[in-house]
């Protein structure tokens, strides 16, 4: 009987990658540490192999972070340690789902392989949950505009019972001026 190779009974599940999808500048991306930890190699070996194949990550595959946005993600994520006192030297990079799929020509391994389909699945079901969130979104503007033209005539039949009636001009009894 053959064995099966260790890296076949790796199963990623997709809510470990999802939770390290962050949106800079308007891009879904992971950063650098996140997918080298995937990976399960160091992020400097990592971002080694990346910098020695720059031609493959151009702006729209790969963003270098600036400060600031990296003081917000870690706001947003919780991290603990701040650059520089015992955490990272350097920007991170945060690579988009197009980078990421870049990365499997450039870490050749049969983990690579397996981690870059989880990410790719994740990729997928997260842009499937926003395309039915816009679904539902216009379904539920379409019921508030069907429903308001009726509630509108319900509110005027009720302003209608509790107005008072117009007062009649009363004829006056006596004599004409």
């Amino acid at each position: 009987m053959a064995k099966k190779p260790k890296t076949a009974l790796l199963a990623l599940p997709v809510t470990m990658v999802e939770r390290r999808i962050h949106i800079v500048r308007k891009h879904r991306v992971m950063l650098d540490s996140d997918l080298a930890e995937l990976y399960e190699v160091a992020t400097k070996a990592f971002n080694q192999a990346v910098r020695r194949n720059l031609e493959r990550f151009p702006a729209d595959f790969m963003i270098h972070l600036t400060a600031d946005e990296v003081l917000s993600l870690r706001s947003q994520s919780v991290t603990s340690n701040p650059m520089g006192s015992g955490g990272r030297r350097y920007l991170p990079y945060a690579f988009t789902e197009q980078g990421i799929a870049m990365l499997s020509s450039v870490l050749n391994s049969p983990r690579s392989v397996l981690v870059n389909i989880a990410i790719m699945r994740a990729f997928v079901q997260i842009r499937e949950m926003a395309t039915t969130h816009k679904d539902l979104m216009r379904k539920v503007k379409d019921m508030e505009k069907k429903y308001d033209h009726n509630f509108r005539a319900v509110f005027r039949a009720i302003k209608t019972l509790m107005d008072p009636p117009p007062v009649s001009p009363k004829r006056r009894i006596g004599f004409k001026d």
